[in-house]
């Protein structure tokens, strides 16, 4: 009998974490194919190459000898078309691939819109590890850029290129940075830090036209308001999109992305998708139905793993929660806080009247429910957290217990005293945190 061969194409997150749950629970051959780089390394880590704080090679979580050691093939090619009824791949430099099973891992892209100019050389984004070779290429050259969008990897972007030196101007089209996400409160601490950081950003502003030279190198762009900036250097950061176009015309069922199930299977038997590239059917409760995030993917990646290997696993990704940083302010988000309140939910905001320090509870107006919380500052235990959301523990616990979920005490001054008397005043409430044995031994 001829031995199974599971072939996943990408090698991200995703994709990585599928092989090694597959080879924790098989012996069947695995070949992971990529023609983005020849090792797997940790896309979030990007930013620290470019500002001298990581080189290439300490973005790889394995050892080079991980992938010999565990049997999985690394193969730097690019897969051109998929013969799914054959179950056959074609490939850009290598002979025709057969697969026993396959996996779709294919990742994002930049969104592009179709801007004037946005063909120009040193308009890009930065997702890939040739997006920051660009970049690097250019940066000697580089003494004024343009950003464009207001999410995460443009604020990332930001800090990169500010610390070379360069002047950067930043469009963001929301009245406060990133409030289609965060609440009006949040967005204008985070406006102010990255303001506070010589970042010239221009808030409701957007993107007319990229102007360049004969060389066909960008020179300035336009904004919808008739401003013209100077800059040799354009990033679109407005979100990425499933890197699926080349599957569009093919039985694949797809929509935004590739349509699939809780157990990751798409419409084709024996053919699977996750991470960036997914889009859900049904989404799981009160999550996206596609979520572009890292650690979901990783979550993706041990489901599909064990399923493959035999163990049929739901994907059942639980609380939703993130984290990020936004220059020096880091920022942390469990549960459900959005941007505008339903109808049902209560809120609570606390911030530091001197210090960028916040943070922000949402619960249920009747029950009391802790819903969710942001945090800016004030790192908090994700496993507590998220031990309270599935407890269904009201706010008013949340808060007694609060000192519990410092996440590190000793190198964190503590502001729960004054986040419950500022609670307390505001509801008519008179909790009391809880003393901990190591409180009563201080005092």
């Amino acid at each position: 009998m001829r031995q199974k061969h599971i072939v996943i194409i990408g090698n991200g997150i995703s994709g990585v974490t599928t092989a090694r749950f597959i080879r924790k629970n098989s012996d069947a051959l695995i070949t992971i194919i990529s023609d983005e780089t020849d090792f797997f390394y940790s896309r979030t880590a990007l930013m620290y190459i470019y500002m001298g704080h990581m080189k290439a090679e300490h973005t790889e979580p394995y050892e080079r000898d991980f992938w010999k050691k565990n049997k999985i093939e690394l193969l730097k090619d690019r897969v051109q078309s998929i013969d799914f009824e054959c179950k056959k791949l074609n490939l850009r430099d290598s002979n025709q691939m057969e697969y026993s099973q396959l996996v779709l891992a294919l990742g994002s892209k930049p969104n592009f819109f179709g801007w004037k100019g946005q063909e120009f050389d040193g308009v890009q984004g930065l997702y890939h590890m040739d997006d920051l070779k660009k970049l690097e290429a250019k940066s000697e050259n580089i003494q004024e850029a343009v950003i464009i969008g207001g999410g995460l990897i443009g604020v990332e972007l930001a800090e990169m290129l500010h610390s070379r030196g360069k002047k950067v101007t930043f469009l963001v089209r929301e009245n406060n940075f990133w409030n289609n996400v965060l609440p009006e409160q949040e967005a204008k601490l985070v406006t102010d830090h990255i303001l506070s950081r010589h970042i010239d950003l221009k808030l409701g502003e957007e993107l007319d036209e990229i102007i360049g030279n004969e060389k066909g190198e960008v020179t300035a762009i336009v904004t919808k308001k008739g401003e013209k900036i100077n800059c040799q250097f354009v990033g679109l950061t407005i979100g990425v999109s499933p890197n699926i176009s080349w599957l569009k015309n093919t039985i694949l069922e797809t929509d935004r992305g590739i349509l699939i199930n809780e157990y990751l299977e798409t419409n084709i038997p024996d053919v699977y998708a996750l991470g960036d590239c997914a889009q859900f059917k049904i989404a799981p409760n009160g999550r996206r139905s596609i979520e572009q995030v890292w650690y979901t993917g990783k979550m993706m990646g041990e489901c599909l793993g064990k399923t493959i290997a035999g163990v049929r696993t739901p994907y059942q990704p639980g609380n939703w929660y993130n984290s990020a940083k936004f220059f020096d302010l880091e920022y942390q988000t469990y549960g459900m806080v959005r941007s505008k309140l339903s109808e049902n939910e209560e809120d609570f905001y606390w911030q530091h009247s001197t210090k960028e320090l916040a943070i922000h509870f949402v619960f249920d107006r009747e029950s009391r429910r802790f819903l969710g919380v942001n945090t800016f500052g004030i790192r908090m235990r994700h496993e507590l957290m998220d031990r309270w959301l599935n407890e269904s523990r009201n706010i008013d616990y949340v808060l007694e217990n609060l000192k519990s979920a410092n996440f590190d005490p000793e190198f964190f001054k503590r502001y729960e005293s004054e986040i419950i008397e500022r609670f307390n005043e505001k509801f008519g409430t008179q909790i009391k945190a809880k003393r901990k044995l190591w409180d009563l031994i201080l005092n």
